[in-house]
């Protein structure tokens, strides 16, 4: 067997594809105790999702959001480094795209207000993530303690900057941007009326593709991975491992604050205090499911959609929270699963070999 093959197959396919068998047994068997047949239910995840345009424009819009957040996590583990910031982070990018489109004046031309938003967002999620960054680099500070930390403290300031000084009164959003939003699908494609998918995910795509290249085409891709797997060595061989977590940590936090241009530019036209909904932290599993890889994260990110959309179209039949459940399992079972599959594979392999020769 092709060592590269085998290496897909053990880090990146198979994993998750045992994680979803077992994620659908388990399922199966908390849907049986709620009295209920679990081929019904699954198909009525289905149809309330993939099945309508509706159900599918939701799932493309959570997975937009959740890719985003993905990404960041993944980034920060290709470096070696666990992040969980990137719900702080998400919500300083929506904020900085809220206070630009609000500046720039009404009437500018989208392909002007749109890039300026996003840079605003970017810029101010690679903010919030370089201060954990540089203090790893630089005091060996924990990136999970300081992570955890900023969330509270982005968000809270956030949460008083909109309440005290830019708000609408009786709410906490900011007033609606002036300029900068991006269309929603519905203006394209009228199947899609009602539902909050935008063209925000072809930004999204475009910067998961990007990530790709940088990761896997670049020499800096390569050093950033080389310290994830190895910083003493990679250090040895010349690469600066303190810049290269401040980049990892900076690169991380913007790809999670670009997430945030999908509720205030192309859903709610403004910024709403708790918009994120814990999908930061979700980032998290989207990341592990996804392998680290940005393919594998747009494919985990649309998975967990399709699960939290799906879970209020079941509701009917039983508890949303079922969903919430089988995300538990699915992550449990990815983490589980990779040394067991690993060790499959590679017997496999050895039987193969052996029977060759």
């Amino acid at each position: 067997m092709n060592a590269r093959f085998r290496t897909i197959l053990e880090e990146g396919v198979l994993p998750p594809l045992v994680a979803l068998a077992i994620a659908m047994v388990a399922g199966d068997l908390l849907i049986l105790m709620y009295g209920q047949a679990p081929g019904a239910v699954w198909r009525m995840l289905l149809e309330g999702t993939w099945g309508n345009a509706y159900g599918f424009g939701q799932v493309l819009y959570k997975a937009t959001t959740l890719t985003c957040t993905g990404l960041a996590v993944a980034v920060s583990l290709r470096a070696g480094l666990f992040s969980i910031g990137a719900e702080g982070q998400l919500a300083a990018g929506g904020f900085a795209a809220a206070v630009a489109g609000l500046a720039i004046p009404a009437g500018t031309p989208e392909f002007f207000a749109v890039p300026v938003c996003v840079l605003a967002a970017c810029l101010a999620g690679g903010a919030v993530g370089a201060v954990p960054g540089v203090l790893r680099a630089k005091f060996g500070a924990h990136e999970v303690i300081v992570t955890i930390m900023l969330n509270f403290i982005v968000l809270a300031l956030l949460n008083y900057i909109v309440s005290t000084k830019l708000h609408v009164p009786e709410t906490l959003h900011t007033p609606e941007l002036h300029a900068g939003f991006v269309s929603r699908l519905s203006g394209t494609f009228a199947v899609f009326h009602g539902s909050a998918a935008n063209w925000t995910l072809v930004i999204v795509g475009a910067a998961a593709a990007a990530l790709w290249w940088f990761l896997f085409r670049t020499r800096a891709g390569y050093e950033l991975r080389a310290v994830g797997l190895q910083p003493d060595a990679a250090e040895n061989a010349g690469v600066k491992v303190g810049a290269a977590w401040r980049n990892a940590m900076m690169l991380s936090g913007a790809l999670a604050g670009l997430g945030g241009i999908n509720f205030v530019l192309g859903y709610k036209g403004y910024y709403e205090d708790g918009f994120a909904g814990g999908a930061g932290f979700l980032g998290i599993a989207v990341a592990l499911v996804g392998r680290n890889h940005p393919l594998g994260v747009i494919l985990a990110a649309l998975f967990f959609a399709t699960l939290s959309q799906g879970g209020l179209a079941i509701n009917a039949m039983v508890p949303k929270q079922l969903v919430e459940a089988l995300q538990g399992i699915v992550i449990v079972a990815v983490a589980t699963s990779v040394p067991e599959v690993r060790r499959i594979v590679r017997q496999a392999a050895g039987k193969m070999a052996g029977g060759r020769a």
